[in-house]
């Protein structure tokens, strides 16, 4: 295994033994959505306090394998404090770097750092959903979304 790729699943490994902003809910929490992946189990809760268009804080809650855990960890240190703006463009960045898939033209080259690691997901087409599912809950957590979010649909 090469450097980087020893890095990755560093990153991968530390954010799923130790994933930040799990198992809480912030007190202003004004924003949630929840999420599932029937296919592997994993069912989480995204809560966000949004306040002048931007992320203020963040937490969620549930369980899931250490992919979509791992995830969600390293998505939610990434968008906390970032604008509203600024958490769509990276959640269509993430779908494009976890699926394969180019959709989204963004004007400039967005820097995605530790994230850069769940990359190699996508080698494994069964796993891709674990690692989307935080991501596609977070997009309903923004909007408020009351219907559960299933990789499934």
């Amino acid at each position: 295994m090469d450097e980087i790729s020893e890095l990755y699943e560093e990153i991968i490994l530390d954010h799923n033994r130790n994933p930040r902003y799990f198992d809480r809910v912030p007190e202003t929490a004004n924003h949630s959505a929840h999420g599932d992946n029937l296919l592997c189990g994993d069912q989480y809760s995204v809560y966000l306090n949004i306040a002048n268009d931007r992320i203020e804080d963040v937490g969620f809650k549930g369980a899931g394998c250490a992919i979509s855990k791992a995830s969600a960890s390293l998505m939610l240190e990434a968008v906390k404090g970032k604008s509203i703006e600024e958490a769509e463009t990276l959640i269509e960045i993430m779908h494009d770097l976890l699926t394969g898939e180019t959709h989204h033209h963004h004007d400039e080259e967005v820097d995605v750092g530790k994230l850069d690691a769940l990359g190699s997901v996508r080698e494994f087409p069964m796993r891709v959903k674990c690692a989307t599912l935080g991501w596609h809950i977070l997009n309903a957590a923004i909007h408020n979304e009351e219907t559960a979010v299933s990789t499934e649909k």
